[in-house]
């Protein structure tokens, strides 16, 4: 055999010959632009304002084009108006903004005409399901760490869009925690754009359906949207008011309520079950209540709620209510110290009431209860009074009233007596 021969290699016909890794990557970087250039054949056909045009636009271009491996192209389009490049500045290719963007939609901002863009892209969604996803975990994400670039009045309608998106189950709250980020934190930039979002969503839902989203989504301090030297409670509950937000900072100080009072409760039970001294309880919740404190009306019912729970029921009915006075009578003690005026008072009356209501073993000893808190000194005769005139709770009010009626009626004529011996 010759060397010319044994040097022969054997020729592929009809093989593709696989690119270079490199010159993939390279091609690949300008694919999204020839994406972009396609889809603004379909949306420039549309007259402006059109909106049912543009959607059947985008559901043909669905069609023709790869919309799932375009997905954060698409998106950055249809919100923002055009290809980011990294940094969160516009691709710098002499392309014109989208036709069709949420950065089109009116200023000063209308929810309402939001509402027209996000309800295109909401049937695009519903069309395409394959897009919600990329929506979701890549595209709201990617967009939103770049707030910091852009103009006040685009952040707001940005905020506006997603708040609309997520009050359409088109995407959770979850995004939103990008803005968490150091660079975005700054110069209250985080907290304002979390502000236009609630702001957006308060007027399609209710502040429940709020917090069930913020709930679902993980978002659940409000605080880390703030510069770490403004993370304080009173800051979040001026600025939302600040804002026109009450009912955000109602929400922010009840949910913080109620976590303070799981911790009082779960201290009492556990120095209960230790079996320590009363008086060392009672220093140990007003050490609590100066760290962070509690309104008195809610303490009062916290504690009502952790010493009743305290209680080992008997299985014979008949018992129960002698066990409860019994109870009552040593836990007063506890409760007398923070019983500090007429206002927490009749919050503990009601405590007994709902508790009375919900847990019938003891719905017959509720004269007797109240009984007990007054001799010791827990509530007054003006208390029970006032909350049996006009500030009982809801659950069995009726009954209630009616079971301490002669009570009342009692403590009436005291009072009356005491008023004829000081003339």
């Amino acid at each position: 055999m010759s060397t010319q021969q044994a040097a022969a290699k054997p020729s592929l016909q009809g093989v593709r010959i696989k690119a270079r890794k490199g010159a993939v990557k390279a091609h690949a970087k300008h694919e999204p632009s020839v994406f972009r250039d396609q889809l603004y054949k379909y949306l420039e056909t549309v007259q402006p304002g059109d909106f049912d045009g543009y959607y059947n636009k985008l559901v043909a271009a669905g069609g023709q084009l790869e919309l799932l491996k375009y997905a954060d192209a698409l998106f950055e389009i249809l919100l923002v108006g055009g290809l980011l490049q990294p940094g969160g500045g516009y691709l710098d290719d002499g392309a014109p903004p989208s036709p069709f963007s949420i950065f089109n939609s009116k200023e000063p901002v209308e929810v309402a005409d939001v509402k027209k863009y996000v309800d295109v892209l909401n049937k695009l969604i519903r069309r395409y399901k394959y897009l919600q996803k990329p929506l979701e975990e890549s595209s709201l994400p990617g967009l939103l760490q770049y707030v910091n670039r852009w103009s006040e009045i685009e952040r707001e309608k940005f905020a506006t869009a997603m708040a609309l998106m997520v009050a359409q189950s088109l995407a959770t709250v979850a995004p939103l925690l990008t803005l968490t980020k150091d660079h975005l934190v700054k110069n209250d930039l985080a907290i304002n754009t979390i502000t236009l979002f609630f702001r957006a969503y308060l007027q399609e839902q209710s502040i429940d359906h709020l917090a069930t989203a913020l709930r679902k989504g993980g978002v659940r301090d409000l605080l880390l949207f703030f510069p770490p030297n403004r993370r304080s409670d009173k800051i979040l509950d001026e600025h939302f008011r600040n804002a026109g937000l009450p009912q955000v900072a109602e929400w922010w100080t009840k949910r913080q309520y109620a976590a303070l009072k799981e911790g009082v409760i779960s201290t009492l039970k556990e120095m209960l079950g230790n079996g320590d001294e009363y008086g060392d309880i009672v220093t140990a919740i007003k050490t609590r209540q100066e760290e962070q404190p509690l309104p008195d009306a809610e303490l009062i019912q916290c504690l009502w709620q952790g010493l009743i729970s305290s209680i080992e029921w008997s299985a014979r009915q008949d018992q129960n209510e002698a066990l409860a006075i019994r109870e009552i009578t040593k836990f007063s003690t506890m409760l007398e110290p923070f019983c500090n005026g007429p206002k927490t008072e009749v919050a503990l009356i009601n405590a007994v009431q709902v508790y009375s209501y919900e847990d019938t073993r003891i719905i017959k000893a509720f004269p007797q209860i109240l009984k007990v808190l007054y001799n010791k000194d827990c509530i007054s005769d003006q208390a029970i009074i006032y909350w049996h005139q006009k500030g009982s709770k809801s659950q069995g009010r009726q009954h209630f009233i009616n079971a301490t009626a002669p009570l009342v009626k009692f403590l009436q004529e005291q009072e009356s007596d005491e008023d004829e011996d000081e003339e």
